[in-house]
């Protein structure tokens, strides 16, 4: 396993000023993040996107994630909302592909009081149908991420809603932050298995009503539980710190994942 950062946490910093910290930091991974607007987009170049892919590399950096949902809409909705966000995420799993990395990160969209649970079900299956086989083409996974939008709250229910679009393309960005607020890691990871493609890094202490995020290994996460079913998963891919840098440094949650790796290890 590698130790990663997400773009996503560095507060604006230029993509060059960020690999540059990452690299010094002692990071190995990083995740870049589709904009509307910024370095990277849905309209940057392949000139440009060459360029990124070098300068990673060339600080010892892979990058082996990309964020798409800042910029690809609602694969939840119909009709003209739902085509449009199918046509941003294949511009984004093609920029992705040009950066190098083997996996996205889609939060799929949301509901509204006119968008009912079921039909959003169902068009979510019906949008990854249509996706997954640009995304095998491309050897870049679609990794669905629980997030605080009210829709796949159980694991079981998201084990359900991937197989259903049956492709190994479309998997589970595991975040044991994110469901720590309201249930437990682990158990997302025994019954998400060998859909993982991806993982961020939090952790959080309390309750959905009382909580907040903690660096990580002071909070509630279970991390030597969360590991061990980790590896008996077969995962082997990175460890993505989403951790705020106000909160703990990237120096020292860069230990932090170093020492939760070797959690997978005991």
């Amino acid at each position: 396993m590698k130790v990663g950062i997400s773009h996503l946490i560095m507060g604006g910093k230029s993509i060059e000023d960020f690999f540059k910290e990452s690299a010094k930091a002692g990071y190995e991974s990083v995740e870049l993040c589709l904009r509307r607007e910024g370095e990277l987009t849905l309209q940057t170049n392949s000139d440009t996107l060459k360029k990124i892919k070098k300068s990673a590399e060339e600080l010892g950096l892979s990058i082996d994630s990309v964020v798409q949902s800042q910029c690809t809409g609602n694969l939840l909705a119909d009709g003209e909302a739902q085509q449009r966000s199918i046509d941003e995420t294949i511009a984004g799993l093609h920029i992705s592909a040009e950066l190098g990395a083997k996996c996205v990160l889609h939060t799929l969209g949301g509901l509204n009081p006119k968008l009912y649970y079921d039909d959003a079900y169902r068009n979510g299956v019906q949008s990854l149908k249509k996706l997954a086989p640009i995304a095998e083409n491309l050897n870049v996974a679609i990794a669905v991420e629980f997030v605080w939008n009210g829709f796949l709250f159980s694991p079981i229910e998201m084990r359900n809603f991937l197989n259903e679009t049956g492709s190994n393309a479309v998997g589970f960005y595991f975040d044991p932050g994110n469901m720590a607020v309201f249930q437990y890691p682990q158990h997302w990871v025994r019954i998400l298995g060998s859909h993982i493609k991806m993982m961020h890094a939090k952790d959080w202490t309390g309750n959905a009503l009382n909580g907040r995020w903690t660096p990580l290994l002071e909070g509630g996460v279970d991390f030597p539980t969360v590991m061990r079913e980790l590896k008996l998963s077969g995962y082997d891919n990175a460890i993505i710190s989403e951790v705020d840098p106000g909160m703990a440094s990237i120096e020292a949650t860069a230990e932090a994942i170093r020492k939760i790796i070797k959690m997978a290890e005991a």
